[in-house]
Order: structure tokens, then C-alpha cells, then sequence
């Protein structure tokens, strides 16, 4: 049966929602980010695959409704690669980046005390994220194996050297402050990691585009502001678990009762993280828009000159995915 005899077609290669509103953008991600897709079978998944393929062919089964339509959409999105269209780790996956993060993140915040366990989990988390990273990457970068190896060293080498050296310079300072010591070595390893992974287009450029889509060149400049926005974002992530977290912990470890449970602890704050997150992970992806944006009067020299040279004064703004 064909798509158009059940309902209007679909443009499945667009979002569902408007990307130019942070709204949009924020129900984009959090149906992309959803972690109850993660317990979604291989054979669902396929499913899932099998009905979005189909139905870009012209066909799908009798008696699909448009919102089964959307949910097998939200399915592929969250686990198939989408320039190979591999399934995807587990994982990697970024509808993992709740549970995953929160697991990790907890437990940093509460075994900072000791180098062991600093260096520990830092090493975890950077683990983490190099798997996030490598499952998630652009095909069209052709980022290699050492280029990403250099870049979880490198991220991993920071976070643990920011770490271990501020555990020493707060070694004396109040409980609290000592407890902010795992965000600022998150950042430093978002700070390390991030450049590194997408150092071929700090190096090459990004391929920018006009508003229909026609390639216009690759800007080293949008790369730049991309890469900028993506350590934004991530940091901002992160930062309400990581900042408000300590706090809540050491008024609450105040009491009694609290006291008498410190094998939960940990459990606790891993909860306090996990409750941030839910909302942080949507959120701080939809911070800019996907498809960025640059007027061509702050592009290369050579750049802007070759566009104006053939577009003339037509083309005011490009435009550039910059990436998650």
C-alpha cells in the first residue's frame, strides 16, 4: 500500500519541530535524547528501521498512523547511525547521555576526596565520552583511530591533572568548595576533547552552505563558532547537576538521619544528577540551532571575496551544522 493513500506525505528527513524556536529545538532533542528508547529491543529497532526505509520508498504497511510513523522515526534516530546506518552501541547511543551521565557524574561527586578515586573516575567519564564521540561522529569528518585516541588521552590527561592539582590547592578550603574540583575538571576535559576530536575542521574548514543548501566552500571561521557552541553546550550540561548537587548534598549530610545512611549516599547523589540531567541533556543541545549560522562579512578574506565574486550581494548569511 502506498504512503499517500493513508495520510498526507511525510517529510521524514526534516525535524518534527520548528528548529528556528528554542521550543522546537528543546522537543527535538528531548524526543532524540528519550532513554526509554534505550531498552528498545535490536528486533523493535529494526522494525523501527525497516517501516522509516519503506516509507522514503513510497510504501508502508496498511493502517499506520501517522504518530506510529513518528515513534518508529524517533526509534532510528536514537539508534542508527545516520551516515552509515549502523545500529549503534548502547552505550554511545545519545538517548545513553541520561543514565550514563548520571551514573558517572554521581559517583564523581561523591569519591573526591582521595587521588585514587579522582583519577578513577575522571578516567570513567572521559572514557565515556570518547565512546560517546566515536559512536556519534560525522562520517563526512574521516576523523582516525589515532585522532581520537589523542584526543581521550589528551581529555583524559587534563581532567585528571586539573583534578588531582586543585584536590591539592583545596585541601585546606571548605568541604564545598572541594566538591566543585570534578566540574572543573569535567571542563577542562570538554575543553581538551572537544577541539581535538573535530581538529580536521579547525585545520580544513567546515563546508558552509546558502539558505537553499548549495555548497559554498568550507570556512575554518564557522568551524570556529561550532566548535565554540558545542563546548557550550556541553559544559552547560553538566554544570546545574555538578554546581547545585554539592550544595544540596552538604546541607542534607547536616542531619541525623542522614548520617546514619552513608552507604546511600552515593545512590542519592547519582538520583540528584540522574533529575538534573532529564532536563539539562534537551536543553543544553537545544542552546543554538543545529544548522548555525554566519554572516559572510565575518568569513575568510579569500571566502568572502569568492562568494561575492559570484553571488554578488545575494548571499548576506551561511550556513553550517555545527555539530553535537
Amino acid at each position: 500500500m502506498t504512503a499517500s493513500s493513508e495520510m498526507p506525505r511525510i517529510d521524514l528527513d526534516r525535524p518534527r519541530w520548528d528548529q528556528s524556536t528554542f521550543v522546537g529545538r528543546l522537543k527535538h532533542f528531548a524526543n532524540l535524547t528519550d532513554m526509554r528508547t534505550v531498552l528498545s529491543s535490536d528486533a523493535k529497532l529494526n522494525q523501527a528501521r525497516d517501516l522509516v526505509t519503506n516509507y522514503r520508498l513510497g510504501s508502508m504497511p496498511p493502517g499506520t498512523t501517522e504518530e506510529q510513523l513518528w515513534y518508529a522515526k524517533k526509534l532510528y534516530d536514537s539508534a542508527f547511525h545516520p551516515d552509515s546506518g549502523e545500529l549503534q552501541n548502547v552505550i554511545g547511543r545519545m538517548s545513553f547521555q541520561v543514565p550514563g551521565g548520571m551514573l558517572i557524574t554521581g559517583f564523581m561527586l561523591q569519591f573526591y576526596r582521595t587521588v585514587p578515586a579522582v583519577v578513577f573516575w575522571q578516567w570513567i567519564n572521559q572514557s565515556f565520552n570518547a565512546l560517546v564521540n566515536y559512536t556519534n561522529r560525522n562520517a563526512a569528518s574521516a576523523i582516525t583511530t589515532k585522532q581520537i585516541g589523542t584526543a581521550y588521552v589528551s581529555a583524559t590527561t587534563a581532567a585528571v591533572a586539573v583534578s588531582v592539582g586543585l584536590n591539592s590547592l583545596t585541601a585546606r578550603a571548605p568541604q564545598l568548595l572541594q566538591r566543585y574540583v570534578p566540574f572543573a575538571a569535567v571542563a577542562a576535559g570538554n575543553f581538551a576533547n572537544i577541539p581535538l576530536m573535530r581538529q580536521r575542521e579547525l585545520m580544513n574548514g567546515i563546508v558552509i552552505t546558502d539558505g537553499n543548501g548549495n555548497e559554498l566552500g568550507k570556512s575554518k571561521k564557522a568551524a570556529k563558532k561550532g566548535i565554540f557552541q558545542v563546548f557550550v553546550s556541553r559544559v552547560s550540561m553538566a554544570a546545574p547537576g555538578m554546581l547545585l548537587c554539592p550544595v544540596i548534598m552538604q546541607k542534607m549530610e547536616r542531619y541525623t538521619w542522614m548520617q546514619r545512611i552513608q552507604f546511600l549516599h552515593a545512590p542519592i547523589q547519582v538520583m540528584l544528577v540522574g533529575c538534573f540531567l532529564v532536563f539539562m541533556v534537551p536543553t543544553a543541545c537545544a542552546l543554538f540551532p543545529q544548522r548555525a549560522s554566519l554572516a559572510v562579512e565575518k568569513l575568510e578574506p579569500d571566502l568572502k571575496a569568492s562568494i561575492q565574486e559570484k553571488y554578488g550581494d545575494k548571499i548576506k548569511t551561511v550556513y553550517f551544522n555545527k555539530g553535537l
